[in-house]
């Protein structure tokens, strides 16, 4: 082994040597932030739909003709309702962002669509539990249809074929817009999770 003397001329360097950096392992799903923008969604819902509900019953109220304007106004709640729907879970979506640390978008798309999961999986149960209006129209003709389809032990003489058709037809609407009310519910809680993150911070280290 050899020895080599320093001059007194030579700089010796005081700065940190980093050999290599470790990313440190943590989950990429934030459940305490998903149950934030859970609840924010469901009050959001249930605020939307009781003034969607309070301007359609005083539109029948001051109607000179409530018998025939209660279908209309009933048919504009129903739309306005999903609208609610998709604007509660916009907003479930950013708090749920908001809530997490600095995370990349695709993070955020991941828990904006878990939230998505978990508010329809709510929302299935309040369903089941007679809470139909607090998530919409769509909520309530998933759970008609449900009804529909569960109930086979009617008697066959007092249904026509026409009538059979009729059953079917509503069955098959009310699934179809079941699937595309749940797809725009999965749009808006994805755009508002990206719309609410923040980005991750970058550190500079001295070699």
């Amino acid at each position: 082994m050899s020895y080599v003397n320093r001059t007194g001329n030579e700089a010796i360097s005081t700065e940190p040597v980093v050999a290599g950096r470790v990313g440190e392992y943590h989950d990429l799903v934030r459940w305490g932030p998903i149950i934030a923008g859970l609840l924010v969604a469901l009050a959001t819902q249930l605020i939307l739909s009781a003034i969607i509900g309070a301007v359609a019953a005083g539109t029948v109220e001051g109607s000179g003709a409530p018998r025939s304007i209660a279908p209309n106004a009933a048919g504009n709640a129903g739309l306005w309702s999903t609208i609610a729907l998709l604007i509660s879970l916009f907003t479930g979506g950013w708090v749920t962002a908001r809530a997490c640390g600095p995370m990349n978008r695709n993070t955020a798309l991941l828990n904006g669509a878990i939230l998505w999961a978990t508010t329809l999986a709510v929302s299935s149960w309040l369903l089941a539990n007679g809470v139909s209006g607090a998530f919409g129209v769509a909520a309530s003709n998933a759970g008609e249809v449900i009804n529909q389809v569960g109930t086979p032990n009617l008697p066959q003489a007092n249904v026509s074929a026409q009538e059979a058709r009729n059953i079917a037809g509503n069955v098959r609407s009310g699934l179809w817009w079941f699937v595309f009310g749940s797809l725009l519910g999965l749009i808006a809680s994805m755009i508002g999770s990206v719309s609410g993150a923040r980005s991750p911070r970058t550190n500079s280290y001295n070699a």
